[in-house]
């Protein structure tokens, strides 16, 4: 989990090119060589099997004591297509979110450099080893639903992460809670809408599980538990680019990205290109101006034109808005711009998602910002 990245007022979970991982320490996971100067990337499996852990077995029972619950032991009837695939991006996200607490203990259980002289070392090992065994719970429940009614199974892939300290790697994981809790409503939206009222109340017991452990992160930032009266609203489209983009390790895992981006039936998952947020240190104690740069040759196949494009900022439960790209420097396979950022005006706090999008709206959702998005997402992280 060593990289070059550090803490500020902004976590794009898509520059992460310059980052150095480290592999998956011994015995929790395995490394294989990767093409980035012989760095390694983590994979499954862990200690305790995870994720092939059969229901019921010992190992079952020990992650659920870990985890200090058990999974739920409720029936649901078979879901709508659109509710299953949602299953498999759960999946898919709890997957990462493993390694990367498996690889958070283990540094600092090590005292590995930058994980070393953590005030209330045991009372913060303890919370994230219940964490850990948590997401393992989550996983096994969305795979394990996926799995019943498809007989097919989201598998791993492999992972880096692009931090180097115990500050960036709680700061990396408050930035990743918090796309996941405006990703989780979207989700009980899809099983509302398709009348799979019957998934909806374990995803908001994820929902409140999560928000218990982001208020701990950012308590550990320094920050007050509660960023905002209503969190930032998100999409599946975005919290998959997000994890795609920044953690998973190219070609490691095609048949899950398969399913996930051409399933059988129902609706697909968008892959957009990479948008980097270049500014660092952004507040909402002024209106102000941000640099950016996508990567056109990242468009995940859309259709790239240098007229018709704007920012389009999702921020708290508002309306998303869009300002138009300034000072655009085009070159052969990028291009940088400027655009405003209202953040005292408009009091953005918490999470923005910022996205490339070919319309300006107008814009009721998130979804509906995806859904007209090339380039995408940019995380700013203000308080």
């Amino acid at each position: 989990m060593h990289g070059t990245l550090a803490i500020s007022a902004i976590l794009g979970l898509s520059a992460f090119a310059s980052a150095r991982p480290v592999n998956g320490p011994p015995g929790h996971g395995s490394g294989s060589s990767s093409s980035s100067g012989g760095q390694v990337d983590f994979k499954f499996p862990l200690d305790n099997g995870f994720p092939d852990v059969a229901n019921p077995s010992k190992a079952l029972t020990d992650i659920e004591e870990q985890a200090h619950g058990t999974l739920p032991n409720g029936t649901a009837p078979p879901p709508h297509t659109n509710s299953l695939n949602a299953l498999a991006f759960i999946a898919f996200n709890e997957l990462f979110e493993v390694v990367f607490f498996t690889e958070l203990i283990y540094n600092v259980t090590n005292n590995l450099p930058g994980f070393d002289n953590i005030p209330n070392r045991d009372v913060v090992l303890s919370a994230l080893t219940a964490v850990q065994a948590q997401e393992e719970l989550h996983e096994l429940n969305a795979n394990g639903a996926f799995n019943k009614f498809t007989g097919q199974t989201v598998t791993p892939c492999e992972y880096v992460f692009p931090v180097d300290t115990f500050v960036d790697a709680i700061g990396l994981a408050s930035t990743f809670t918090d796309v996941v809790l405006g990703t989780l409503p979207d989700i009980q939206t899809i099983f509302a809408d398709n009348a799979d009222n019957g998934l909806i109340r374990g995803v908001g017991g994820v929902i409140g599980q999560e928000g218990e452990q982001n208020g701990f992160y950012r308590e550990l930032l320094g920050k007050i538990p509660s960023a905002l009266p209503f969190l930032t609203g998100s999409a599946v489209d975005f919290a998959f680019n997000a994890i795609n983009q920044g953690f998973v390790v190219p070609g490691s895992c095609d048949a899950t990205l398969a399913l996930l981006l051409t399933p059988a039936s129902g609706t697909p998952l968008k892959e957009f290109g990479i948008l980097n947020v270049l500014t660092t240190n952004i507040t909402s104690d002024t209106d102000s101006e941000i640099d950016f740069s996508f990567e056109t040759k990242t468009s995940g196949g859309q259709s790239f034109a240098k007229q018709g494009l704007y920012l389009t900022y999702i921020n708290q439960q508002n309306v998303p808005f869009s300002v138009p790209l300034m000072k655009e420097q085009f070159q052969s396979d990028a291009v940088t711009f400027t655009a405003s950022f209202p953040g005292q005006s408009q009091e953005m706090n918490g999470l923005t998602i910022a996205a490339i999008t070919s319309t300006d709206g107008p814009f009721a959702t998130p979804d509906d910002v995806a859904n007209v998005t090339l380039f995408g997402p940019g995380m700013i992280e203000v308080n």
